[in-house]
């Protein structure tokens, strides 16, 4: 069984543009597990209008896919709760001088 931390470190390779930090530090992966052979993730932006957000959804799908060929991967855009820029991880808000 894949573990949501598995999951979280892959997602690491996925760089919001805009940002310049990956979605798991940016805390934009609300959640990520296996079961019975398919991974679901559901992640959020960082505002409903994000321009990116289709793009960040498919790298999301694509390179959980690429670490775990044999799965099947659901990613699924969700805005509740709102994003807000507590849920980012420290090494992030220390990059962008939150911290």
């Amino acid at each position: 069984m894949i573990k949501r931390e598995q999951i979280l470190e892959t997602l690491k390779n996925v760089i919001d543009p805009e940002i310049g930090i990956n979605i798991a530090d940016l805390g934009l992966v609300y959640t990520a597990e296996e079961k019975n052979g398919q991974i679901d993730v559901k992640m959020t932006m960082t505002t409903a209008a994000c321009p990116m957000g289709s793009m960040l959804k498919d790298q999301a799908k694509n390179a959980i896919k690429k670490q775990f060929p044999d799965k099947t991967v659901n990613v699924e855009l969700v805005w509740t709760p709102p994003w807000n820029p507590d849920m980012m991880s420290d090494d992030a808000k220390k990059k962008l001088g939150r911290l």
